[in-house]
């Protein structure tokens, strides 16, 4: 069995008209009903107003007065009544003796008959107002007596019918619902406007989809580890999370800043305020190798940009292992391939008959590579940096330079802390003989000089070439992204490679600089603090004290 469907809830522009509809719906009918009742006592009031000033105006008139003295005041007083009621809009004019006996009425075949009211406060000399039926119906009237040399000689009564009262607020009423009901069309048509305005905006979803999407935006937006910055048209930041706070090393005070002012490197910076998109652009900051994607936000004016930030350092720092893994295989494969010619060659020896030859051939190789692994291990007993060196020297073989490291080489097995992986010392050493052999290959007497040993300040790693060197102007652009002597590859992978060298440096809190070499070319020189060298420089006084105590 089906259940019926639930109607879909209002969106929340459609809540909003009808919300604003009905408050202008009450204010307005609630306005012309206090109107309304506002009008109707002021009618009445000024309706009493003018019935007095007619009455009033009567008992003051001398004719009045002196066709009362006749004997028969109702033969003047009736055709004067009635032209006074016709020029002053009053319904009825009556004017009677004390006793309360007309002498005129609207209707002549009521002269004579007793007046319908009261007149006991008009006997006492006061003149007055109220509402009351009499032979015209309900009415609005005034009664003031007539004084003649001190006395009361007569009453006048004028009045205007509760219909006629009716009638004029109903005139103002009609007129009253009509700017009524043009200011409620007048705001249901703007409310309509704004609230299609806000419906698109909106895009028609209500105050529990609104808030449900909020939710979903800021879990989503804290969950992903990728950075996410927004910025709007003025390339100011509008939003970013987590992630990109992580990657960009910046603080939460970052949101309405404007991009310049953030502190990133000038590549980088310059990427965020280009108004073109920007699709996988490798940019470094100070510890970290992000991809960068920018896209404007569409919809027609501009925006604003929505950037993504992805972290590949370690992706970097494990292509500059795998560079150095393949170019120690192409050495192996290379020597492999000579070592083949070599075994071809003491076989044809030994078929010659010339044994002595074929052994001292074959034991002069061996002793060679020998030579170089002795001296490589008894430098270097880490065993990364060893394997490191080993595979450079082979490649740099092939290169034509020869790789040399030097008698100041000294790195224990376990002397590394944890702290510095062996994979960011392959970044940095790796790096710089890389660079080194570009540097030194086709140059007379091709070398590159490692020097790897620990001082007083910590890891110190040296590497000299026999190249052209550096230029001073240049010392510090060279660790630059992007930065080479060198045209650049397809790719655009040339001059990384350094400014990997300084990112991974910096990390562990280490210096990089490069200076002259002894012999002509260029040397960088990496100075890495580590704890345990300081931990074991600051030990030696205390063991000399202990010893210069025991003695004494």
């Amino acid at each position: 069995m089906l259940l019926p469907r639930l109607p879909r809830p209002r969106s929340l522009a459609g809540q909003l008209f009808a919300m604003q509809a009905v408050l202008i719906a009450v204010l307005v009918t609630g306005y012309a009903l206090f109107t309304y009742l506002n009008d109707r006592s002021q009618a009445r009031d000024a309706a009493g107003r003018q019935a007095m000033a007619v009455a009033r105006s009567i008992a003051d008139a001398p004719s009045v007065r002196a066709a009362i003295r006749t004997p028969d005041p109702t033969r003047t007083l009736q055709p004067y009544a009635s032209e006074v009621q016709h020029h002053t809009g009053v319904d009825f004019v009556t004017i009677m003796n004390p006793g309360g006996i007309r002498w005129t009425h609207r209707d002549p075949a009521r002269i004579g008959e007793h007046f319908l009211g009261h007149t006991a406060r008009a006997l006492r000399g006061e003149s007055f107002t109220e509402t009351y039926t009499g032979t015209l119906g309900a009415s609005v009237r005034a009664v003031t007596p007539i004084h003649d040399n001190g006395r009361i000689v007569g009453l006048v009564s004028a009045g205007i019918k509760v219909d006629t009262v009716t009638a004029r607020v109903q005139k103002q009423v009609t007129t009253l619902l009509g700017v009524a009901g043009g200011a409620l069309a007048l705001g249901a048509i703007g409310t309509h406007v704004i609230n299609a305005r806000l419906r698109r905006s909106t895009h028609g979803m209500n105050a529990t989809e609104l808030s449900r999407m909020h939710d979903y935006h800021q879990a989503a937006l804290h969950a992903v580890r990728e950075g996410l910055l927004m910025l709007d048209g003025r390339f100011s930041v509008a939003l970013i999370n987590d992630g990109g706070r992580e990657l960009l090393g910046v603080s939460d005070e970052v949101v309405g800043r404007s991009v310049a002012d953030l502190g990133l490197p000038a590549p980088l910076t310059g990427a965020l305020l280009s108004s073109a998109p920007r699709v996988d652009e490798v940019h470094l900051t100070a510890t970290r190798v992000l991809v960068v994607n920018t896209s404007p936000v569409s919809g027609g004016e501009r925006r604003g940009t929505v950037v993504t930030l992805r972290d590949v350092t370690e992706l970097q720092s494990l292509m500059g292992e795998l560079d150095s893994e393949r170019g120690f295989t192409q050495a192996l494969r290379s020597q492999a391939h000579e070592a083949a010619n070599r075994l071809h060659t003491v076989v044809s020896l030994i078929e010659l008959g010339r044994a002595n030859e074929a052994v001292d051939f074959a034991t002069a190789e061996l002793e060679l590579a020998q030579a170089l692994t002795d001296q490589v291990v008894a430098a270097v007993n880490e065993p990364v940096l060893a394997a490191l060196l080993l595979g450079k020297a082979a490649q740099a073989n092939e290169r034509g330079v020869e790789l040399v490291v030097s008698d100041d080489s000294r790195i224990d097995d376990g002397l590394l802390p944890p702290s510095l992986p062996a994979r960011h010392l392959v970044t940095i050493l790796g790096n710089l003989i890389d660079n080194a052999m570009d540097a030194a290959q086709g140059s007379a007497g091709a070398r590159v000089t490692v020097t790897a040993c620990t001082d007083v300040s910590g890891l110190v790693l040296r590497v000299a070439d026999t190249g052209a060197g550096v230029d001073p102007s240049h010392a510090e652009a060279v660790f630059e992204r992007g930065w080479s002597t060198k045209p650049a590859t397809a790719s655009g992978g040339r001059g990384l490679g350094l400014a990997l060298v300084r990112q991974t440096v910096r990390r562990h809190e280490g210096t990089l600089t490069v200076s002259q070499a002894a012999g002509g070319g260029a040397e960088f020189a990496v100075r890495i603090p580590l704890p345990t060298v300081g931990a074991a420089a600051s030990a030696v006084p205390e063991t000399e004290a202990a010893l210069s105590g025991v003695q004494a």
